[in-house]
């Protein structure tokens, strides 16, 4: 491996921007350690996605992995900060060059209901811990929650993660209406469109007596995040966008027969018997990015489940401090933890999108400033710096200049980098990470994942 001065870099989290960050630093010659909470690296692609998302699921893994097995990355599975790690002590006493936060956003935003956390699991339900639970609900050693899919259920949302909500309750509902005629159907026939899985069986969806989940946004179905326009967008390409939701939109309705009320803000929980059965809504008035409720249009969705899609936001870590619901980071181009100098955040914990592109053009954008402006090494790869290159030239305009050049720091000695190997290797070990990449994700993942 080219000794580029002897630079040692620890990411935290190892799905998207965390592999992506690791790969550039390793292409340069620098040393990484990505450290992975769970047993595979893969979050939200394997989490976050629901499991129809089959060849995707399989190229972004493929990519996680070759990113992962590049020379001079150190895998650490099964290790959290916060949990396994104290994050003082670990950005601090380990002795790396720098610590690049890629964690994520596994925290689902509050509903921003009064009193609403008094209620989890007990009528209302948030996104992340209930698509992981579709996602690995039919493993036999799965010891997690579990969740019911009632029909008419409500999902307070309009992002393309709410729609994949929908679709589960919509695939569920269906598939249990239709084994109740003794017809066999499976998620992925379902998933190809409710209407035509049910003309190839010869019934009539309205037959079924499925109402159908409901889908609330705040805003205007036009202004649901489904698409989004290019940075710096003039009116006609926003306009443009906005037809693209729509259709986005119909042709989702179309398919898994959900229905949607648009301009309905949540204000407060229909509760009775200690448990949530409907929201409190108003209808809003929208100027720009505002929806105002207005006044008089209060009236109750009674559901027997409410499910909230409104966003996540980087987990609360012990040690971290937080401005809100997000890390507290400084500066744009190279987002700065304000407690530690060394300390930089790339990806979803920064700009809280669980979306698999922001994430990887974030992380590209950051890690490429990072090695230019921190750790000063040379650009060995041309054809990937040439990539990195147009991510930022898309990013530019919403990037500020660096408000000074981060000093460099001096190389590490070789008795620093053994030392930062040494506590690597006992920790693989503690974990019994014992081998080889590829042999420690074929020992975890459990024979019957989908």
């Amino acid at each position: 491996m080219p000794d580029n001065g002897q630079h040692f870099v620890a990411v935290v989290g190892g799905a998207i921007s965390g592999s992506v960050a690791a790969e550039i630093l390793a292409d340069r010659g620098i040393r990484v350690a990505v450290i992975e909470q769970n047993k595979r690296p893969y979050g939200k692609i394997e989490d976050g996605l629901p499991l129809w998302h089959v060849e995707q699921r399989k190229q972004e893994y493929a990519r996680i992995d070759a990113r992962l097995k590049k020379p001079g990355v150190y895998f650490v599975p099964s290790t959290k900060l916060g949990r396994d790690l104290e994050f003082g002590d670990f950005c601090n006493n380990w002795g790396f060059s720098a610590v690049i936060l890629a964690n994520g956003a596994w925290r689902d935003r509050d509903l921003g209901v009064a009193g609403a956390q008094e209620f989890v699991d007990k009528g209302l339900v948030y996104q992340n811990p209930f698509i992981y639970w579709y996602n690995h609900k039919n493993e036999k050693d799965y010891t997690g929650p579990r969740y019911e899919t009632p029909d008419e259920t409500i999902v307070v949302g309009g992002g393309l993660a709410s729609i994949d909500v929908v679709k589960v309750l919509q695939i569920e509902n269906y598939d249990r209406a239709l084994k109740a005629r003794g017809i066999s159907t499976s998620m992925h026939e379902l998933e190809k469109g409710i209407p035509a899985a049910c003309k190839a069986h010869g019934v009539d969806p309205q037959s079924l007596g499925v109402k159908g989940c409901l889908l609330i946004y705040r805003r205007r179905e036009q202004d649901m995040p489904l698409a989004q326009p290019p940075d710096g967008a003039t009116p006609e390409q926003v306009a443009k966008t906005e037809m693209v939701r729509l259709k986005m939109l119909r042709l989702a309705r179309d398919r898994y027969l959900f229905r949607v009320q648009d301009r309905r803000l949540t204000t407060g929980l229909v509760v009775e018997n200690g448990r949530v059965v409907g929201l409190k809504v108003a209808e809003t008035k929208i100027e720009g990015r505002k929806a105002e409720p207005i006044p008089g249009s209060e009236h109750e969705l009674r559901a027997p489940l409410v499910i909230s899609s409104i966003g996540s936001v980087p987990e609360i870590l012990p040690g971290v401090a937080m401005k809100g619901e997000y890390y507290t980071f400084t500066d744009e181009d190279l987002p700065r933890y304000s407690g530690a100098n060394r300390v930089f955040g790339v990806g979803n914990v920064v700009t809280g999108q669980g979306n698999i592109r922001v994430s990887l053009v974030h992380s590209q954008k950051v890690t490429k400033r990072l090695v230019e402006e921190y750790l000063r090494t040379g650009d060995s790869d041309a054809a990937g710096a040439a990539s990195v290159a147009s991510t930022e030239a898309r990013a530019a305009d919403q990037a500020r200049a660096l408000d000074q050049v981060v000093e460099s720091l001096p190389a590490l000695s070789q008795e620093q980098v053994a030392a930062i190997e040494k506590r690597i290797r006992a920790r693989q070990e503690q974990v019994g990470y014992t081998s080889d990449y590829d042999s420690w994700i074929a020992k975890v993942t459990p024979p019957d994942l989908e």
